[in-house]
């Protein structure tokens, strides 16, 4: 059991070290091509009131909601398309440069 636990705790490890810091400003030109046409490239000007403004959400939060479209586990027809191109460095890329980026505030219209 404790070498099981070891073997795990060294892979979570390694993993995050090989995965390497993210590259927000990467992340800031791969959203300009993918994600800037509905959320704006710096996600605090949606074109449309109905898309979610990314501006300021938490890297780890907008990671998991990209990998869940990709993989399906998130159904949008639309986000599971643009997700689908994307690898694991540009997830966490365009993860990294909408958190770093000054949230907006504002109300939803209707």
């Amino acid at each position: 059991m404790k070498k099981l636990l070891l073997a795990s705790l060294a892979l979570t490890v390694s993993t995050a070290v090989f995965a390497g810091k993210p590259d927000a400003a990467a992340g800031g030109t791969k959203a300009e091509q993918v994600c800037a046409s509905c959320h704006s490239k710096t996600g605090d000007k949606p074109v449309m009131p109905a898309y979610p403004k990314l501006a300021g959400q938490y890297p780890d939060y907008l990671e998991k909601a990209l990998h869940d479209y990709k993989s399906g586990k998130r159904k949008n027809p639309i986000m599971a398309g643009m997700a689908a191109g994307l690898s694991d460095e540009d997830i966490r890329n365009i993860a990294a440069w909408y958190a770093s980026q000054t949230p907006a505030v504002g109300i939803l219209h209707k």
